[in-house]
């Protein structure tokens, strides 16, 4: 079983997972591939830039950067530059320990969320790639609300979706973006960052977990305060 937190209206009882940069790094494998795009035309890509979309869509657009012989020639160079970032995203593992994390959860009767503000096309193709789709009761992507993170209406979906108030739900993040879209919800919230989100400005009130899923379940538990976290599973 796994520990509890402490009774009363507000106890966890669901855990919601972003995607993207969470539980695959999609998010630094794209942002390498952008900089030797821009580096192959003289031009610099700015990771504080690209944070701006990290999580979100249209917030940032990194074609703007570019040279206009490039963007005239948009359709092509973005063909083979998703191609690219698909091929590089199907060779990398999970993020370290995240398995075990959503593992441990599922297997102590923990419901578990998907929001994202990717398209239901793309997680259900990498969430099926590391036979992970099983464990999750629920997927909400852009494709079921009209907007995005940093809007909440991912989260609120989600705790909707699961029959529970928001309250009793956990977010896990790595975004600032996202972040924001999950306590704007009303759910708890523990990020863990990547290598192109860790710089982020994140309030200083938001648990983190610097090191990732290093600590597995127990780490995730204690830094959303579920009593008895560290005790065994």
């Amino acid at each position: 079983m796994l520990p509890s937190s402490a009774p009363g209206p507000d106890a966890l009882r669901a855990v919601v997972f972003d995607f993207d940069g969470t539980i695959l790094d999609t998010e630094t494998r794209e942002f390498h591939h952008w900089q030797q795009l821009y580096r192959q035309h003289g031009r610099e890509l700015a990771l504080i830039d690209w944070q701006r979309g990290i999580g979100t869509w249209d917030a940032f657009d990194p074609w703007a950067g570019l040279p206009d012989a490039v963007q005239a020639d948009r359709e092509n160079v973005h063909a083979e530059l998703h191609a690219r970032i698909v091929a590089d995203i199907g060779e990398q593992d999970l993020r370290p320990g995240v398995r075990g994390v959503l593992e441990g959860l599922h297997a102590a009767g923990w419901p578990l969320a998907l929001a994202t503000s990717s398209d239901r096309k793309w997680v259900t193709r990498w969430l099926e790639q590391h036979s992970l789709l099983n464990l999750f009761t629920v997927l909400c992507t852009r494709d079921d609300v009209r907007r995005v993170k940093p809007d909440p209406e991912l989260y609120v979906l989600a705790a909707k979706c699961l029959g529970l108030r928001a309250g009793n739900c956990l977010a896990v993040e790595d975004s600032l973006n996202g972040g924001t879209a999950a306590v704007a919800a009303g759910m708890r919230l523990v990020v863990v960052p990547n290598d192109v989100t860790r710089t982020q400005p994140f309030p200083p009130e938001w648990a983190r977990l610097s090191d990732g899923f290093s600590l597995g379940l127990p780490g995730l538990l204690e830094a959303a305060g579920v009593a008895g976290a560290g005790q065994e599973l």
